[in-house]
């Protein structure tokens, strides 16, 4: 089902309450002219003016109804929709591969879930209140046949005028509307990247040209933004010549029916409201207006619900050792090739160093190790199980990462390594990555909030190593001890080397004493495996040795 049609069904029960207070307004209005008309006639005739004008109260008290449950029911349906829309938008994000979810701005992808979702959540409203607007042009058409049909057909040639006008302003809003709040999301992610690394930019002292960056969208925003409203202004412009012209060609023609005696005064006056009611711009440049913004917010939403999520088997793992297999992997990335048909087979068990210069694949390997990504061909295989025919649940409990700048999430220390696994598991796994001392001078210890504890990078990278400790079969560590102090790394890097627990530990590491420590090593070079084998016997070899840091032994 598309979005829309998600959206629009998502309305549940206060979509057709909406629908039916909305058409009953809508009805009220169109009958309360002719209750009018009789008032009129009655008043006039000078009998019978009490009940028409009991109906006339009656109407005006059922629209005032409408209109409230209108407002009720409308303001549920839109609250509702957008609380399920932001669950499913960030719902949807999360369950992207990161280089896909990576592909959307942070700020524009606040901007989408912040403010585009309640304007798309108001698109089964929009579709409502269209249909419920366009009730009294076409029942003033009929209403004013059944008075006289030449004061309906002097109607219908200028409905017809306004009709074009209503459709050339929908069309130009849309546009207009999508193109601002695209330029909109533009600016908000360029915000958070330059909020994000606002110590660089005032220690560069760029902040100027930085401002101008960020900015640099102002004027295409204000274009749009004037755009929006010239189309408004110009609607505006020539329903105030259209409508009038309207009303005076059906008071006129209503005026020569009077004198002809085909209607009533009160008919006359009737037909005079039908005129004024459909061919009032006002209220449908407003509503076309709601459904233009309404279809570009949808526009926004499903641009990343059209991202295809990261698919999920439903096999467990076997009993196995945590043997990690990868079949003539390749990965492409921004027309580049990141990994060239890679085929290794990593023993179970057993501590793995990937090495090699920047840009080598490094990074691309131990994503694809850890199914943060697919590779575009080839398998990646655990214990003898394609990784993509995995339970999600089964993975992730078989698999875990750490990263070289660890996100950490939750409201305290112990949550951002827990992850709800109990305190038991954070004061084991926090003394595994010599998290535990620092955690314990902290003023409420691992209760702490995460965004009251100073840490370093260092002390960060810790607590995202001990987050992914408990991982049962593989523990992948993306250059994640690079900020670690040289003696806690030690500490850390034997700590990996005696663990018992039947793991496969994949390492990419800069440093020779990491490797060296390793039972084997994967150097890459271009994306191909350049040598395999343990870091005493590939030392031998110039190229590898050229990939360390000058300066730094042999480990």
């Amino acid at each position: 089902m598309s979005v829309h049609g998600s959206i629009v069904r998502r309305g549940g029960a206060w979509l057709p309450v909406l629908a039916v207070s909305s058409l009953g307004g809508a009805a009220v209005s169109l009958a309360l002219p002719a209750a009018l008309g009789r008032a009129v006639d009655a008043i006039v005739a000078g009998s019978g003016a009490r009940g028409a004008l009991l109906l006339v109260t009656l109407l005006i008290a059922a629209g005032v109804a409408a209109d409230l449950l209108d407002t009720f029911a409308g303001t549920l349906c839109v609250a509702s929709t957008t609380v399920w829309l932001r669950r499913k938008v960030l719902g949807h994000l999360l369950d992207l591969p990161p280089a896909t979810a990576a592909r959307f701005d942070t700020g524009d992808l606040v901007s989408r879930v912040s403010g585009n979702a309640p304007q798309a959540a108001q698109s089964g409203i929009a579709l409502v209140t269209v249909v419920a607007a366009a009730a009294p042009p076409v029942g003033s058409l009929v209403l004013l046949a059944l008075i006289d049909w030449w004061t309906a057909a002097a109607f219908l040639a200028g409905l017809g005028v306004i009709a074009l006008m209503l459709r050339t302003y929908t069309r130009r809003t849309t546009q207009a509307v999508a193109d601002y709040q695209r330029v909109q999301g533009e600016l908000a992610g360029r915000l958070t990247e330059a909020l994000d690394g606002a110590r660089t930019i005032a220690a560069a002292g760029t902040v100027a040209a930085e401002r101008e960056r960020i900015l640099r969208g102002l004027p295409e925003l204000h274009r749009f933004g004037r755009m929006t409203w010239r189309v408004l202004a110009g609607t505006g412009a020539k329903a105030a010549i259209v409508g009038p012209m309207v009303l005076m060609s059906v008071l006129a023609v209503g005026g020569l029916a009077l004198a002809a005696h085909r209607i009533t005064a009160g008919e006359l006056f009737a037909a005079g409201q039908y005129a004024m009611q459909g061919a009032g711009l006002g209220g449908l440049t407003g509503v076309l207006g709601g459904l233009a913004r309404a279809r570009a917010g949808v526009r926004r939403m499903d641009e990343v619900l059209s991202e295809a999520p990261m698919s999920y088997g439903d096999r467990a793992l076997p009993e196995g050792p945590g043997r990690l297999e990868l079949r003539d992997v390749t990965v492409d990335e921004s027309g580049r090739r990141v990994l060239d048909g890679v085929t290794l087979d990593l023993p179970g068990g057993t501590v793995v160093a990937v090495v090699g210069r920047s840009a080598a694949g490094k990074s691309t390997l131990a994503a694809v190790a850890a199914r943060l990504r697919d590779p575009d061909a080839g398998t990646v295989s655990l214990d003898g199980v394609p990784l993509d025919r995995l339970d999600r649940g089964a993975l992730r409990e078989a698999v875990a990462c750490a990263f070289e700048r660890p996100v950490l999430v939750g409201e305290t220390v112990g949550d951002a390594i827990g992850l709800g696994r109990g305190e038991g598991y954070v004061r084991r796994a926090a003394e595994a990555a010599y998290a535990h001392d620092w955690a314990g001078r902290l003023p409420d210890g691992y209760a702490t909030a995460l965004d009251a504890a100073p840490m370093s990078g260092g002390e960060a990278q810790r607590l995202g190593l001990a987050r992914a400790w408990g991982a049962r079969r593989v523990l992948v560590l993306d250059d994640a001890m690079s900020s670690v102090d040289t003696a806690t790394e030690a500490q850390i890097r034997e700590a990996l080397t005696r663990d018992h627990g039947g793991r496969t530990r994949l390492i990419v590491t800069h440093r020779a004493s990491t490797a060296a420590r390793a039972d084997l090593v994967v150097w890459l070079d271009g994306g191909e495996v350049a040598g395999l084998g343990s870091h005493e016997a590939l030392w031998a070899d110039p190229g590898y040795r050229a990939i360390f840091t000058v300066g730094e032994d042999r480990g």
